[in-house]
């Protein structure tokens, strides 16, 4: 008995000083690299199995529980060993920056002793960049090969998604300037104006973390219809578009009302009238059969 009160105590005084501990990452990591974070007790004795860990929501404001999951890049593994607990993201995303923490559930450790001090990492990232001209939607885009009339405005903008806002700059081939900017304006252009403009991002913390993307862009003749610039496509495609929708409602619309004529002007249950009269046993067998003789109604 005092043996086991002895245990007792031992196990309370480790659930009650033991203290639970995170370790991952301390320095930046890039996007793509594998991270690993681990859940532990000070003390190795202390039964690790009703630890769970938790990451901090910042939609919900809250902690909630990680959970294994396996989707594109965005999967996890928890690995559960006799004295620690491992979380592995194999693919690290902007997403996964957390902060994360060690939770405990046993019954003998109450807040703030069951929870550890919060990690949190950062993830550098650059997404693809984006090319824009300002007065048209920016999500159809700019193609590949800008076609402009001579003597319009053309001003494009790149941009791109990043942890940290990156650094824009222009350049055209064949010529010795660049612009230290997002945006690039050419006023009244003309045939001197066509040729590869390139803009480039460079991440202002990691120098591996660029992007550039390429704009060919045409000058048309004075004489070319206006339908053969990119704004004039643009503008029969949409117009082609609004057409075809237009057409489509008028179609299901007719449908519609067709349907609703018929079910108006159909029958209802079959008339009575146009049915065969039933024959009864007493009158069929006064009916010669095919051979000449009286066939009993079976």
């Amino acid at each position: 008995m005092k043996i086991l009160l002895l245990a007792a105590l031992v196990a309370l005084i480790h659930g009650s000083y033991a203290t639970l501990l995170i370790k991952g990452p301390t320095n930046p990591v890039l996007e793509g690299e594998t991270i690993t974070l681990e859940c532990l007790f000070s003390d190795s004795e202390v039964n690790i199995s009703q630890v769970r860990f938790e990451i901090f929501s910042k939609y919900m404001q809250s902690w909630r529980p990680v959970f294994e999951r396996s989707w594109c890049y965005y999967s996890m593994e928890i690995v559960r060993t006799a004295d620690s607990l491992v979380l592995s993201i194999p693919h690290a995303g902007r997403y996964s920056e957390g902060p994360y923490r060690c939770v405990s559930d046993a019954e003998n450790v109450t807040a703030p002793d069951n929870s550890s001090q919060p990690l949190a990492f950062k993830v550098n990232y650059m997404g693809e960049l984006l090319l824009s001209r300002e007065g048209y939607t920016s999500y159809l885009g700019v193609p590949q090969e800008l076609k402009v009339q001579p003597g319009d405005d053309v001003v494009l903008k790149c941009s791109a998604s990043s942890s940290e806002e990156p650094s824009y700059f222009w350049h055209k081939e064949g010529s010795d300037w660049i612009l230290p900017s997002s945006k690039l304006t050419l006023k009244k252009v003309s045939a001197t104006d066509g040729g590869l403009y390139t803009c480039m991002a460079e991440h202002p913390s990691v120098e591996s973390l660029s992007k550039k993307r390429t704009v060919s862009i045409t000058i048309l003749p004075e004489d070319a219809p206006w339908y053969e610039s990119s704004n004039g496509r643009l503008i029969l495609m949409t117009s082609a578009a609004a057409v075809a929708l237009l057409v489509f409602i008028l179609s299901v619309s007719v449908f519609l009302c067709r349907r609703a004529k018929q079910a108006r002007t159909s029958k209802g249950p079959i008339d009575d009238r146009s049915q065969k009269k039933p024959i009864y046993k007493a009158s069929s067998e006064s009916l010669p059969s095919a051979c000449g003789d009286k066939q009993p109604l079976v």
